[in-house]
């Protein structure tokens, strides 16, 4: 076996098809969010506008945060020293865990290095604590809840994106006495749109279901107190486990899940993937901690980032640009080919100084390939001028349609 050649074989299809993906080398300076200075291939520097960070709030650059990360590391030093069950657990995990249970009004919270490994972590053992389980999954849930359901080895069920009547065929066709989740999200990153929350809480109900709702998307974003989407339809109490990030709006690093202290001591109890991992270290969850809390007693930062997403889409559907119709602060722009999406996406950085990252399958399916912005309270109107004015111009370079896109 030419090992070499079958590697290079695997890179050039990627490059043929024209998903071949680059890091950027950007660095973002404190207090300059969202601009960032990009070191090009070639060594030299240029200031750049960040449009596609997860850093929705900017409280990655919060001076808040920031001074408690600080404090944190003169008073603790650098790492955890284990995994949570060997020298790894602090005071500053149980007030974490303490603050997000508060935040989702659940008895408790566990955190995780990343939210993909609390979906993959929680949704693979789940199915080990109720042998027989059978999940129902939202067909466009993200890549680590299919990977924990994959990994639970149970029976599974893909549901036809936010399609009710489907769910509802299959949970009648399925064993009644059999442990029932369903799991889906509640706001879609890739097109914007909010799952049906309500809907799936009373099918849960009717068939004797758990439910397990991803709000990394939605967390810090939406509620009176940043809890997500369940907290701003009050449905909080109705959702069994909650997913989150510490690593978008929060602006640090992390994953974690809230829920009964029961489900939380029997995940924390039987979880590989929270077992053996050394925890998180005491910087980052000082941080998280104080983001949580400051963006609890600040909705003007979620006002602020809603009215920046809804000036944008609005000035790209008056240019007649083929935004994906969504009701959240994540505005996608529709291309369909994969080689143009990376052309536009390197066109506006290095002619415009704008950073918005082409998505291509396999993030999305072939032949939706799109532009992802993600406006923040401190894009301001010189900036979206700025970019509508470049999509304008290199949507016509590039004759590109723009037939309206429906979500």
């Amino acid at each position: 076996m030419n090992y070499n050649a079958k590697l290079d074989e695997a890179l050039d299809a990627l490059h043929d098809e024209g998903r071949y993906r680059v890091f950027m080398n950007i660095a973002r300076t404190r207090g300059q969010f969202p601009r960032a200075n990009w070191t090009r291939p070639d060594g030299t520097v240029q200031e750049i506008a960040v449009w596609c960070g997860n850093d929705y709030l900017g409280m990655g650059q919060n001076p808040v945060v920031l001074d408690a990360m600080h404090q944190a590391i003169n008073a603790y030093g650098a790492g955890s020293g284990g995994t949570r069950n060997i020298s790894g657990t602090t005071l500053l995990h149980n007030a974490l865990e303490a603050e997000i249970a508060d935040l989702h009004q659940k008895e408790a919270a566990l955190v995780f290095t990343s939210a993909y490994i609390a979906n993959e972590s929680t949704l693979s053992v789940l199915p080990k604590l109720f042998p027989g389980m059978i999940i129902f999954s939202d067909a466009l849930n993200h890549a680590s809840m299919i990977e924990g359901v994959r990994h639970g080895r149970c029976e599974k069920q893909i549901w036809r994106h936010n399609d009710l009547d489907h769910l509802r065929e299959l949970l009648q066709a399925a064993d009644p006495d059999a442990p029932k989740l369903i799991a889906f999200e509640s706001v879609y990153s890739m097109d914007g749109d909010f799952g049906p929350l309500r809907e799936v809480c009373d099918l849960a109900e009717e068939f004797g279901a758990l439910t397990y709702l991803d709000e990394v998307h939605a967390v810090g974003m939406y509620g009176a107190h940043g809890g997500g989407v369940s907290e701003q339809e009050g449905l909080t109490d109705r959702i069994d486990i909650i997913n989150g990030t510490l690593g978008k709006a929060f602006g640090v690093m992390g994953g974690y899940i809230a829920a009964s202290a029961r489900m939380v001591d029997a995940v924390r109890s039987y979880a590989p993937g929270f077992i053996f991992t050394t925890s998180l270290p005491p910087a980052i969850l000082a941080g998280a901690q104080a983001s949580i809390a400051y963006l609890k007693e600040h909705q003007e930062l979620r006002d602020q980032q809603q009215d920046a997403a809804k000036v944008l889409k609005l000035r790209l559907k008056a240019m007649g640009l083929p935004v994906i119709d969504s009701p959240s602060h994540i505005v996608p722009v529709h291309v369909g080919n994969p080689v143009k999406c990376k052309n536009l996406s390197d066109s506006l950085l290095d002619d415009f100084g704008i950073y918005v990252q082409p998505i291509n399958y396999p993030t999305v399916p072939r032949g939706t390939e799109r532009l992802r912005f993600t406006p923040s309270p401190v894009h301001d109107f010189g900036m979206i001028d700025a970019l509508v004015g470049a999509l304008d111009s290199l949507w016509k370079q590039c004759e590109l349609s723009r037939a309206a896109i429906a979500s």
